[in-house]
């Protein structure tokens, strides 16, 4: 390991990397999802590869390169914020750049990254614009991508405005600069950067103290660790939710003789009470329970598991899969710890389920409609000890970033947005259906989980 944080790395380069064409898009008006997002840290999300057989000076002009032909086809990303005489936040495609730096860390390897428990602290110094609130974009580039040199490896950070972006867009903004990195000719996911739907809204959201601040603490102790889940680990976790779901011996009986007096017809094979539950929500559940004993909260105590959703196939009429912008929600599930605790794995994902099942066109309008009678900004935190928040997602492709030399060894993100009980949900490296969760916790809480045998028993290598 190391010796230093910040003293192992130092700025060799920084420049502006401009469009490789000017813009002809319009200003694009945030929307109801994106507003929300003003009080936010930039999202950092990046990548760590193994040093490719290039020399280093080529490889940086590479990326240089490659980076101001993909902001042509996301000229949002090189543009500021910009506020209109009504109130109104709009994404000005001016070209005014993106920040490109080269940071030199020859005394950390791939496995200083790697190998430790506990996330390092030095990671989070592979990414810029740190703790910048994205409201900041009206006087601070939109996007920075910093390049890291190690002294075994690469790690390409991305630090995006989150009033800019959400994960889907951030995602597809980084393979299409894996694409044209590697020589493709035509991008294979068109950016929809159309500002027609119901997201967008009169609404004005006002800041009368000026640039609006996060709402949790940036100095609380947390420790950060990956817990990685393998295809076998998540299909024999969902086996046993979905197990609890068959009927029981008592119910079985009632219905054979419900079916010898009503000529009933029923598969006993795969009759079940309640539908299935699918793995990710398996895994959340699984989480939930082992957090909530972890924490040693009252019985009484009302628990909270929240988890940001894609409303891009939610909203009726649908938006285009690779709409850019902010199309999130966020899906809150309570409990008091009493019954998170002792009412079992397949009640916790019962109620999780619901939760997802019934967010449907109708709720995702209940919130704009919310949202508009009174505009704000998205509170973040964990406020009362209690509260769990889902992020990311195992769908998005982080592994298919592909710059030419392979793909990624790993998938890291700085300090952005973190607090007590923040999760973040990676696809696992070795694909179908593996699982990676990035868990902040308070030191004590993180001791408490890691030594849950009903949480760790899934946790692959333990």
């Amino acid at each position: 390991m190391p010796s230093s944080n910040s003293q192992s790395l130092s700025l060799v380069s920084k420049c502006t990397v401009f469009p490789e064409t000017k813009s002809t898009l319009e200003p694009l008006k945030l929307s109801v999802s994106d507003l929300p997002m003003l009080s936010t840290h930039y999202i950092q999300k990046g990548l760590l590869f193994t040093r490719p057989r290039v020399p280093f000076p080529s490889l940086l002009s590479l990326l240089k390169t490659s980076l101001s032909t993909t902001l042509s086809l996301f000229p949002p990303l090189a543009g500021r914020l910009t506020t209109d005489s009504s109130g109104h936040v709009f994404i000005a495609c001016n070209d005014a750049g993106a920040d490109f730096l080269h940071v030199s860390a020859p005394g950390i390897s791939i496995v200083d990254i790697l190998s430790p428990v506990h996330v390092p602290d030095f990671v989070k110094e592979f990414f810029d614009l740190d703790r910048t609130v994205s409201y900041e974009g009206h006087f601070r580039p939109i996007l920075a991508v910093q390049v890291t040199e190690l002294a075994d490896g690469i790690f390409i950070g991305c630090s995006v405005n989150h009033a800019v972006t959400d994960g889907t867009s951030l995602w597809n903004f980084f393979n299409t600069f894996a694409e044209v990195c590697r020589g493709a000719r035509r991008i294979s996911r068109v950016p929809d950067f159309r500002r027609e739907s119901v997201l967008i809204s009169p609404a004005v959201l006002r800041f009368p103290d000026g640039c609006p601040k996060v709402t949790f603490s940036l100095n609380a102790p947390l420790r950060e660790r990956i817990f990685s889940f393998s295809r076998a680990s998540i299909l024999n976790l969902k086996h046993e939710v979905n197990d609890n779901a068959k009927l029981s011996d008592h119910e079985m009986v009632e219905i054979m003789g419900k079916q010898s007096n009503d000529t009933l017809k029923i598969d006993f094979a795969t009759a079940k009470t309640t539908v299935e539950i699918s793995s990710f929500q398996s895994l959340c559940a699984l989480l939930w329970r082992a957090v909530t004993r972890a924490r040693k909260l009252p019985a009484a105590k009302k628990t909270t598991f929240r988890m940001a959703v894609n409303v891009r196939h939610r909203v009726d009429p649908k938006l285009d899969p690779l709409y850019f912008g902010n199309a999130i929600q966020s899906i809150p599930t309570y409990a008091t710890a009493r019954e998170v605790r002792s009412r079992g794995l397949r009640w916790c994902a019962e109620q999780l389920n619901k939760s997802v099942v019934a967010y449907d066109d109708a709720a995702v309008k209940r919130v704009i409609e919310d949202w508009e009678s009174d505009p704000k900004c998205f509170p973040l935190g964990n406020f009362d000890g209690a509260i769990l928040t889902m992020g990311s997602s195992p769908r998005f492709p982080m592994y298919d970033n592909n710059f030419g030399w392979g793909r990624p060894m790993a998938i890291r993100s700085g300090r952005a947005n973190k607090f007590d009980g923040k999760i973040s949900a990676f696809p696992g490296r070795e694909g179908s259906g593996s699982v990676d969760l990035e868990v902040l916790l308070a030191p004590e809480t993180m001791a408490g989980l890691e030594s849950d045998p009903e949480f760790m028993q899934y946790v692959s290598g333990c």
